[in-house]
């Protein structure tokens, strides 16, 4: 485990979901299991314009569960943004993210934590040897892995696992864009932090489906890419310190 000044004593557990009713109640018990006893923490789930009873379903779970906070978009305004409510709504300075389907197990967050040292801005989730996903799955994110590293240089194997720990200032401070979750490694390491993957644990989808298609999913990406190559290539990190009169 990290030292005291860099392993957090709060955590804010941000999820974003849509259509995932049958899929909220187990995975919010698990966070729980996972974090209860470790430090103060608290659950917010964003609800991206669901159109089944995923909110229904939320606010019954909330019943029981005191720490969990729930933020409701009125229509789906995609992944991102909903992450981008969940962590402007965060209480705690560190906050971890998880997909809402249930295929990450929230058992690796406590990894994620002591994973952090001096300088790490981000400690993202590897899913490289336990994805359960489907073969045109595993190789297409195996691909665009390989030629998003390339280009973009972000030193992370994994950047579309949703598991990732970073400080609540230093991500709003990072340009905001559609699907800019995809590229959070290569935001960081623009903004000056330090990158770490962990491996984690992978599961099957109990319930639901996925809301990405395969292709739409790549097509997206690419124009993407080079987006965030074109700001890499426009950053300035200057080295100021404010001088005594």
């Amino acid at each position: 485990m990290t030292s005291p000044n860099v392993y957090p004593a709060q955590l804010s557990v941000v999820v974003p979901v849509r259509n995932e009713a049958d899929n909220v109640a187990d995975l919010i018990g698990e966070i729980s299991l996972a974090l209860e006893g470790l430090l103060e923490y608290e659950i917010i789930y964003v609800d991206d314009g669901s159109t089944d009873p995923t909110l229904l379903r939320l606010l019954a779970v909330r019943q029981q569960q005191p720490r969990l906070r729930i933020i409701s978009h009125a229509a789906s305004c995609g992944q991102s943004t909903a992450v981008r409510s969940g962590v402007k709504a965060a209480r705690f300075d560190w906050v971890v993210t998880l997909d809402g389907d249930g295929q990450n197990d929230p058992a690796d967050i406590p990894k994620l934590l002591a994973a952090l040292a001096p300088g790490v801005e981000l400690v993202g989730g590897n899913r490289r040897h336990s994805r359960k996903d489907t073969w045109i799955k595993r190789l297409s994110s195996r691909v665009a892995n390989a030629v998003r590293s390339r280009m973009l240089n972000d030193e992370t194997p994994d950047s579309g696992c949703g598991l990732k720990l970073f400080p609540r200032a230093v991500f709003l401070d990072l340009p905001y864009f559609d699907h800019m979750h995809r590229f959070l490694p290569a935001l960081i390491k623009r903004h000056g932090g330090l990158v770490v993957s962990v491996p984690v644990g992978h599961r099957q989808r109990e319930h639901g489906r996925s809301n990405y298609g395969t292709l739409d999913r790549l097509l997206v990406g690419i124009v993407d890419l080079f987006g965030v190559a074109w700001l890499q290539r426009r950053a300035k990190l200057p080295v100021a310190t404010e001088k005594a009169s």
